[in-house]
């Protein structure tokens, strides 16, 4: 049997709340009786009313005010108030406050029933439309869900999204096979604690320092992967991880071809230079001779010079450069400045260098620093017209050393400026007869990657470019 509807009298002592008592429970209905705010209070807590007829005013406060409060916290509750007479400021505030209804004397007992009965089925109905729309709003975002579940778990990169404490809250299920985890063990979970590999933690420690974005994460296996780090606003951040093992491969394969033709060409190149000194000692040449030799050892040269680029790029590629020494950056870059010296002067160019004092020193290779400062400054010299200004500085910040070089040239194009560190790439901008093979910013690259460092070019073009080379400053060991 249907338990009766309970309504909740909030009524000062009164014939009307009598009266109103023995005709809500002649139709059926229960009633409880509140004579106060506190008693009101206690009613709602102690059980769930279907409905509340309050007085326009309940041991001198006003119904009106109390229903608003009530509302605040049983939103859905119709409520009914007992007005001492009908006037439109009445209705203006029942309205206003979002009542169900008001009544006001006289009153037969059967209309104060029927306004009751109004009220609830009212209620009811909409009542019957929220639960609906609540249906229908929770079968959507179950169908979101499962559509997001399964995009997520068929997206082909490995996703980990984290909070701002660096906590998982989500993680796909390539992640997963790339980690070797279940996505019930780690969730939640800080990412240090759960996914511990050193090259993802070192990602998430130099990208929240650095603002770095991309990282290779290396396993025991052969798997290369590339990650990549995003923030998400009001969330926290994204790692995404691509695997790259296969391209890796293929860069190995083609590094072992360069390097192979490379040794085989040398030699042969060798001799062809040995034996075109050699003709001119067999006998006098013609004025058209010597041009022609003098043509032919200095492609000679230009193709030795370019597989010996080659073979360094190579050994640095695979990483056979080794050798590390505590260094001076500033000795070696002023050595550098001398070296070039001539060139700078018979370009007509003002080269001006900065250095703060004291820098820290490096833990690194001195002939492959060397290396890097005659491809930098050596690019500056070749790019920058007579008359032109070159500016080098060094300074320290946050346990990193920061070279910029900068010139007057005619500038990068946006276009060329993501590729400029590729093998074999120049310039569309670059003249055809300013000598260069494309490797000489690769060669910088893989020297600046072998120690740890970054590199970047900013450039305008017809105004110059500034290349930037941070290298982390040699910590010395605590004892």
């Amino acid at each position: 049997m249907q338990k009766p509807m309970l309504i909740l009298l909030a009524l000062d002592e009164s014939p009307f709340l009598q009266l109103g008592e023995r005709a809500l429970r002649s139709a059926g209905y229960d009633t409880t009786v509140a004579h106060d705010r506190e008693g009101l209070a206690r009613a709602l807590q102690a059980s769930s009313p279907s409905l509340l007829l309050i007085g326009e005013r309940l041991h001198g406060e006003s119904g009106l005010q109390l229903s608003a409060a009530q509302l605040e916290r049983f939103p859905t509750l119709p409520i009914l108030l007992y007005a001492e007479k009908d006037t439109h400021a009445i209705a203006r505030e029942v309205l206003r406050v979002g009542l169900s209804g008001y009544i006001f004397p006289p009153l037969r007992t059967d209309d104060m029933v029927e306004a009751v009965k109004r009220s609830l089925e009212r209620a009811r109905r909409l009542g019957d439309w929220v639960r609906g729309e609540v249906g229908r709003t929770t079968a959507s975002l179950q169908r979101q869900v499962v559509e997001f579940d399964t995009i997520f778990n068929n997206i082909a990169d490995g996703v980990i999204i984290l909070d701002k404490q660096a906590r998982i809250i989500l993680i796909n299920q390539v992640a997963c096979q790339v980690f070797g985890v279940a996505a019930d063990s780690v969730f939640g979970k800080p990412i240090a604690q759960s996914l511990p590999h050193p090259d993802l933690q070192s990602m998430l420690g130099r990208s929240a320092e650095e603002g770095l974005k991309y990282h290779e994460i290396n396993f025991d296996d052969g798997r290369v992967f590339n990650a990549h780090y995003a923030p998400i606003p009001n969330i926290g951040f994204a790692v995404t991880l691509q695997d790259i093992s296969y391209l890796k491969e293929l860069d190995h394969i083609k590094t072992d071809f360069v390097h192979t033709v490379s040794h085989d060409l040398r030699s042969p190149l060798t001799s062809v230079l040995g034996y075109a000194e050699l003709i001119g000692r067999t006998g006098p040449l013609n004025e058209h001779q010597s041009e022609f030799m003098a043509r032919l050892r200095s492609s000679i040269q230009d193709i030795t010079a370019l597989v010996n680029d080659l073979l360094d790029l190579g050994r640095l590629e695979a990483g056979f450069d080794t050798r590390r020494e505590i260094v001076q950056l500033e000795n070696i870059l002023g050595y550098t400045l001398d070296i070039l010296g001539g060139q700078v002067n018979a370009h007509n160019l003002q080269v001006r260098f900065e250095s703060e004092p004291n820098l820290p020193p490096l833990k690194a290779n001195p002939l492959r620093l060397r290396q890097m400062f005659d491809n930098l400054i050596g690019n500056a010299i070749k790019y920058t017209p007579p008359g032109g200004q070159i500016h080098i500085r060094l300074r320290a910040e946050g346990g990193q050393i920061i070279l910029q070089v900068s010139d007057t040239g005619p500038g990068i194009p946006p276009s060329d400026q993501p590729r400029i560190f590729e093998k074999f790439y120049r310039g569309e901008n670059v003249p055809d007869d300013v000598p260069g093979s494309g490797l000489g910013l690769a060669i910088v690259k893989s020297i600046v990657d072998s120690h740890h460092g970054r590199i970047w070019v900013e450039s305008t073009l017809g105004q110059g470019s500034t290349f930037f080379v941070v290298l982390p400053a040699y910590v010395p060991p605590v004892s």
